[in-house]
C-alpha cells in the first residue's frame, strides 16, 4: 500500500503569534505513526503581529511566517505558494493563533475574515479534487469562510461557534480528541487546545484526526 501523503500547513511558531506547537509536532507525530509521509509549508508573509510568550504582551518586531514555521519544520518547509494538490493525499492545519492571524483574519474580523489567498487556493484545489482536509483548534475558521456550509467544531465555545455559523457552518459541539466528520467534503476538525487540555489530550485529537483523514484517502 501507498504511504498517504500529508501537506501540514504551519502558521508561524508560538500559540500566541503563529502555530500551536504541540498541535503542529503531535500532527506530525500522527502521521508518521500511521506510516504516513508529510510536507509541512507556510506562506512568505510577515506575521500580523509578534508576541512575546514569557509575558504575553506585543513585541516591537517583525518576523516571517515561513521562516517562524521552519522552525518547527527543522528546515523542511516549502512555501504555501508551491502547493500542489495532486501531489498530497491530505491537507491539515494546526490551529494556534497563527492560523487565525496570519493565514487568515479572524482573530480580528470575526466572520468577515479574509483567507490568505494561498490557503484559500490549497484548500479549493483539495476541494476540487475531492481530498481530505484537516482543521485542528481555532482553524476550523479558514475552513468556514472558504467552504461556506461544512460541519465542523471548535469546541464549545458559543461565541465563536456563532461566529463560525454566520459564515455559514454548521457547528457541532465536541470534547477532548473527539471529531467531527462532514463525509460530503470530506472535513475532519476537532477542538485542542480549544478546550483547556492537557498535552495527552492533544495528542488525542491530533491522532483522531489522521486516522479519520487516511480513512477518507
Amino acid at each position: 500500500m501507498t504511504k498517504p501523503r500529508f501537506a501540514v500547513v504551519l502558521s508561524g511558531c508560538g500559540v500566541y503569534d503563529g502555530a500551536e506547537i504541540h498541535e503542529a509536532v503531535l500532527t506530525l507525530l500522527a502521521i508518521d505513526r500511521v506510516g504516513g509521509t508529510y510536507q509541512c509549508f507556510a506562506p512568505d508573509v510577515a506575521q500580523m503581529h509578534v508576541v512575546n510568550h514569557l509575558t504575553g504582551d506585543a513585541a516591537p518586531e517583525s518576523r516571517n511566517v515561513l521562516v517562524e514555521s521552519a522552525r518547527i519544520a527543522r528546515g523542511q518547509i516549502k512555501p504555501l505558494s508551491s502547493f500542489d494538490a495532486s501531489s498530497v493525499d491530505a491537507l491539515v492545519f494546526p490551529g494556534g493563533f497563527g492560523a487565525a492571524k496570519n493565514l487568515c483574519s479572524f482573530a480580528v474580523d470575526g466572520p468577515e475574515c479574509t483567507v490568505n489567498p494561498e490557503a484559500e487556493r490549497a484548500i479549493k484545489a483539495m476541494r476540487g479534487a475531492g481530498k481530505p482536509i484537516g482543521a485542528l483548534c481555532i482553524a476550523p475558521a479558514i475552513l468556514a469562510r472558504v467552504l461556506g456550509q461544512v460541519d465542523l467544531t471548535i469546541g464549545t465555545d458559543a461565541g465563536t461557534a456563532a461566529a463560525l455559523e454566520q459564515m455559514g457552518a454548521r457547528h457541532i459541539s465536541k470534547l477532548h480528541g473527539e471529531i467531527v466528520v462532514d463525509q460530503g467534503l470530506k472535513v475532519v476538525s476537532t477542538p485542542c487546545y480549544m478546550l483547556d487540555s492537557s498535552i495527552g489530550q492533544i495528542a488525542d485529537g491530533a491522532e483522531a484526526v489522521v486516522r479519520k483523514l487516511v480513512e477518507l484517502i
